[in-house]
Parts: structure tokens; C-alpha cells; sequence
């Protein structure tokens, strides 16, 4: 028996402490790096990092995706990511600026910037990766340097095997059942919410079971992404609320089914960055422009926690209530059979016209 925390364990606090503005150190074949979110890192840990890398002659720059490079001007050399060379007058104020897209309509022209070209990214690309599953801004202060690990021992930080910390990313969570209760709904009084822990750590998710669906059969089922602002507040910037509140009443009139909960708001990037987003479709850009700007890609949900969550209850196939394809593609991926789509229109507000149009027209939504 150990006591000592797997790559799981360390990947959960990896993420914890990149939200808090802790350093992360990443070892692996191809070297090492000590990792900090440059939206959370303070100045005296900045100070600390241009520092070491003075010292050890250890290459710092800021990791952003080919999405928020696209934005900046800045050149992509490495695909799907760039690595910006930090200005040696560079501040907590430059940094922020350049990970965010707040103020690019107010000072478009940040740099110019001067991308590294050639070596090995495997390490910018598992930070980039870490910093999007703490729901941070996708951009990331990395310090190459061998002695990284032997730092971070030194200073308590927590160290990443990058060959492990990659494979176990790359693998969906499987979920846990925790408990599950009775709970009578406007929709049905036959109402059961079941509480799903993934093995990671991160965020639950749940199912809503109305009445006692067979299992040997297609059940009714819908893949509902939680939405604050549409769900709790009935906003009409989206078509969240309508489509929950439409899917529980047809699934309570059907008398068997089942909605899955999933804590992936924002598409999978986060309350505070789809706030973000919202500011920048203020100012004239879509809801996918507005992703990109920001570093994200259109659509950043993992739909196979849906897939695993429909299994572990023990269905097999379903008649799934969607007007989004890559749900479908998704389930029939990971082994759950999709027997009907059952459109769900919704939703259509003057103010959410234009987005549901962009969720049709760029996203493939079938509206």
C-alpha cells in the first residue's frame, strides 16, 4: 500500500495551484520547465522566473495558442501554439495585455512580437493544455530549464512526469457514482438526481432520471451543458434555459428518460472566460470570433463524460435529444448507440437570433 499521489493526484493539484498563481514544474524526456497561468501569477513570483532564468541562461517566453497568436499578429511556428519572447522591460501589465483580448479593440497593435522557432514543444503544449483544464486563460510563462525539478522540490512546488501527465490527459475521467435521491420536479414528480465525481477531481456532473427508463431499450437522453446565465438567470443571449426546461417536460411527458447535467459551461471554457467572451460579442465579434480571441477553440466540451455516465447507469443506446452533430459522433464513438435524434427548437430570441444563426452556420447545428 502507498501513500504516495499518482499522476492523477498530481495533475489535480497542478491544476489548483495554476488557479492560484503557484508555478508548476514539468519534467519529461525532452527536458524540463517550471510553468506558471499568466493570468494568476503575481509580480514577486514573475520577478522569481526572469530571475532564474538570468541566472541559469533558461529560455522564458509565454506560451498562447495558434488562436490568440492569429489575433496578436504574432507568427504560429509551432502549429497549434507560439512561443512569444518576453520584452526584457516585459511586466505583469504587458503579459496580461497580451493573454488577453480585453483591451484589443483599444490598443490593437501589442508587439510586434518575436516567436521562437524550432526544438521541442511538448512541454508549452501539455502547459497550454493544464492551464485550459483550470478553466485560466490559455496562455502560459514558460521557463525552460533542466534544473526545474530540482527547483520546484526545493520550493515545494508540484512536479509533473510530462509523459504521464500527457497520456492520463488524453483518457476522459472515468465517473463515479456518489449518491443518488429522490427528487419530485415540475416536469415529474418521478424524478431522480444521481451525483457523478470523475476520478480527476474536477467538476461533478449529474443525471436527472425521470421515472424508471429500461435499460435493455433506447432511452430518451439529452446532453445538457450547464449554462448559469441561461439556466439560473434566463438570460436571452442563448437558448440554455428554453431547451433545459423543454427537454425536462418532454422527457416527464414521455415518462422514462434521462438529462445529463455537465458542469461544462461556456462550452468547456468556464464562467469567467465565457463572461470574456460575452464582453468581446459586445463589441461586434461572434460567439466562435470571440472564442478565438480568446485562445479557445470553437468548442472546448469533452462529451464523452456523457458517454461514461450513460454507461455506468447501464444504458446501451439512446433516442438523444440534440440538434448538435458532434453529440451524435461522440456517443457512437464511445460505444453508446444513437437510434433517433429528437430535435429540440427552442429558445429563438431577438437577442440570440444572430447567435444561433453562428451556432448553425459555423458549428453545424442542425437548427
Amino acid at each position: 500500500m502507498s501513500l504516495k499521489p499518482d499522476i492523477i493526484h498530481l495533475l489535480a493539484r497542478a491544476r489548483a495551484d495554476l488557479a492560484m498563481g503557484l508555478p508548476v514544474a514539468l519534467s519529461g524526456a525532452e527536458g524540463a520547465a517550471l510553468v506558471a497561468a499568466a493570468e494568476t501569477i503575481e509580480a514577486p513570483r514573475l520577478a522569481s522566473l526572469r530571475a532564474l532564468a538570468n541566472e541559469t541562461g533558461g529560455a522564458l517566453s509565454l506560451a498562447v495558442t495558434a488562436r490568440r497568436a492569429e489575433t496578436l499578429k504574432a507568427r504560429a511556428y509551432d502549429n497549434d501554439l507560439a512561443r512569444l519572447v518576453l520584452p526584457k522591460d516585459a511586466d505583469l501589465k504587458w503579459i496580461r495585455a497580451t493573454a488577453s483580448p480585453e483591451d484589443d479593440l483599444v490598443q490593437p497593435m501589442k508587439g510586434p512580437f518575436r516567436s521562437l522557432r524550432g526544438g521541442d514543444v511538448r512541454l508549452h503544449r501539455l502547459a497550454l493544455s493544464l492551464v485550459k483544464a483550470a478553466r485560466l486563460l490559455p496562455a502560459m510563462l514558460v521557463l525552460d530549464w533542466p534544473g526545474a525539478p530540482a527547483a520546484a522540490r526545493e520550493a515545494g512546488l508540484t512536479i509533473l512526469p510530462a509523459e504521464a501527465a500527457e497520456a492520463a490527459m488524453r483518457l476522459a475521467s472515468p465517473p463515479h457514482g456518489v449518491v443518488s435521491a429522490r427528487v419530485p420536479i415540475v416536469a415529474s414528480q418521478a424524478g431522480r438526481v444521481h451525483v457523478f465525481r470523475p476520478e480527476d477531481g474536477s467538476e461533478e456532473h449529474y443525471a436527472i432520471e425521470i421515472g424508471a427508463p429500461p435499460r435493455d431499450k433506447p432511452v430518451l437522453a439529452r446532453l445538457h451543458s450547464a449554462c448559469f446565465t441561461g439556466d439560473v438567470l434566463g438570460s436571452l443571449k442563448c437558448d440554455c434555459g428554453p431547451q433545459l426546461n423543454a427537454a425536462l417536460m418532454q422527457m416527464g411527458a414521455a415518462g422514462a428518460a434521462v438529462l445529463l447535467y455537465l458542469n461544462q459551461e461556456g462550452r468547456g471554457i468556464g464562467l469567467a472566460n465565457k463572461m470574456r467572451a460575452y464582453s468581446l460579442q459586445d463589441q461586434g465579434f461572434d460567439t466562435v470570433e470571440a472564442n478565438h480571441r480568446l485562445g479557445f477553440e470553437d468548442d472546448e466540451r469533452d462529451f464523452r463524460i456523457g458517454a461514461g455516465i450513460l454507461r455506468k447507469m447501464g444504458f446501451g443506446a439512446v433516442r438523444l435529444m440534440t440538434n448538435n452533430p458532434a453529440k451524435i459522433e461522440m456517443m457512437r464513438r464511445c460505444g453508446v448507440e444513437v437510434t433517433e435524434r429528437v430535435p429540440l427548437m427552442v429558445g429563438e430570441t431577438a437577442q440570440n437570433r444572430a447567435y444561433l444563426a453562428t451556432k448553425a452556420r459555423k458549428s453545424g447545428h442542425m437548427l
